[in-house]
C-alpha cells in the first residue's frame, strides 16, 4: 500500500485537499486501496482552512512516515511564515519519502527546506518571481502546470494540484488507470498548456499607459515580426528607452514578452479553430510550423499537436 500524508497548516487553502479525489478514485478503478491517506500537522488537532472549515489531523512526529507527502498552499504565502517545526519535518521526511509535493504556494515549505536548491519547480504564478527572488538557487519554471524533479514535485496552482496527482497516478499505476480516473473526474488526462493559460496581458500588468499600449500595438499586430525599434515607434520612445521602461513594469523583455503573447493567441486558435498549424503558425507571427512548435515545448511542455488532439479528446 502507498501511504500518501497531507500536511496541512492553519489557513490552509481547501482546494489542496482536492486532489485526495484523485487517489480515491484510483483506488476505485483499480479495484482495491493501492493509496492510503492522512492528513497531518505540526501539532496535531483540527486545523483551520482559509475559508474556516475545520480538518482533523495527526501531529507531526519523528515517527510519521509516508511514501508521498503533500505540503498544502495557502492564499498569500508571503503573509505566513513556514514554521521552523514544518521546516524541519520536511527536510528530514524527504530523505526517507519516495517523493514529497508542493501543491501551489506549498511549493515554498520545500524553499525553505531546502529542497528546491539547485532543482527545477513552479509555483502559483502571482508568486513566482518573489519566490525566485527568495531562493535564486531554484531554476524556476513559472509557466508550467507541474514540475517533475527527481523526487520532487510541485504545481503552479491549486487547480494545477489535480494534475499533478493524476500524473502521479500514471507513474504508479499506469496510464489506463490515469485515463480512467480523469474519464471518471471530468477533467483531462494531461492539461494541454501551463499558467500562460491565464492571459497574458493580464500577468504582465504593465504601471504606465504607454507600455499598455505598446502590448496592446503587438496583441494587434502579431503576424509582424515586431521588432523593438517598431514597438518603441509605436509609443514614440527611443528603442532603448523603451526597452529599459518595458522591462521594469513588466519584468520581461520586448522578445519574451511578445513570444507569450503569440504562444497565446496560438494556443487559442488551435482550441477554437480547424485552421491547419501552419496556418496559425504564420497569423501568429511564428517563422514557420517548426518554429511554433519549439515555442510550444518551451512555453507549455507540449507540442502544438498535442493540445489540438487534447482539444478534439474534450470535445
Amino acid at each position: 500500500m502507498h501511504h500518501i500524508g497531507f500536511v496541512l497548516t492553519e489557513g490552509f487553502q481547501l482546494m489542496s485537499l482536492a486532489t485526495q479525489a484523485v487517489f480515491e478514485f484510483a483506488n476505485i478503478v483499480t479495484g482495491k486501496p493501492f493509496y492510503a491517506l492522512e492528513n497531518y500537522s505540526v501539532t496535531g488537532g483540527n486545523v483551520r482552512s482559509s475559508g474556516g472549515l475545520q480538518v482533523a489531523t495527526r501531529a507531526l512526529d519523528a515517527d510519521s512516515r509516508a511514501d508521498t507527502w503533500m505540503l498544502s498552499g495557502v492564499i498569500n504565502p508571503l503573509d505566513q511564515p513556514v514554521p521552523a517545526a514544518l521546516r524541519d519535518f520536511v527536510r528530514g521526511a524527504s530523505r526517507q519519502a519516495r517523493r514529497v509535493a508542493g501543491v501551489c504556494t506549498g511549493a515554498f515549505v520545500l524553499a525553505e527546506a531546502g529542497l528546491l536548491d539547485g532543482r527545477r519547480a513552479t509555483t502559483h504564478w502571482a508568486f513566482a518571481r518573489e519566490m525566485q527572488k527568495r531562493f535564486p538557487d531554484i531554476r524556476m519554471e513559472d509557466d508550467r502546470i507541474f514540475v517533475i524533479d527527481g523526487p520532487v514535485w510541485t504545481s503552479a496552482g491549486m487547480t494545477a494540484g489535480l494534475d499533478l496527482a493524476l500524473a502521479m497516478v500514471e507513474k504508479d499505476l499506469g496510464e489506463e488507470v490515469a485515463r480512467s480516473v480523469a474519464h471518471k473526474l471530468v477533467m483531462h488526462q494531461r492539461r494541454s498548456g501551463g499558467q500562460t493559460q491565464h492571459s497574458e496581458m493580464l500577468d504582465l500588468a504593465p504601471k504606465s499607459d504607454r507600455i499598455q499600449s505598446a502590448l496592446d500595438y503587438a496583441r494587434r499586430n502579431l503576424n509582424r515580426p515586431l521588432s523593438v525599434e517598431e514597438l518603441a515607434e509605436a509609443v514614440h520612445l527611443s528603442p532603448r528607452q523603451f526597452s529599459r521602461v518595458f522591462t521594469a513594469e513588466t519584468g520581461q523583455s520586448p522578445a519574451k514578452a511578445v513570444e507569450g503573447l503569440r504562444l497565446e493567441a496560438a494556443r487559442l486558435m488551435i482550441e477554437q479553430s480547424r485552421h491547419p498549424l501552419d496556418v496559425i503558425a504564420r497569423e501568429t507571427g511564428f517563422r514557420d510550423r517548426r518554429h511554433m512548435r519549439e515555442a510550444f515545448m518551451r512555453g507549455f511542455g507540449v507540442p502544438p499537436a498535442a493540445v489540438r488532439r487534447g482539444t478534439r479528446a474534450a470535445a
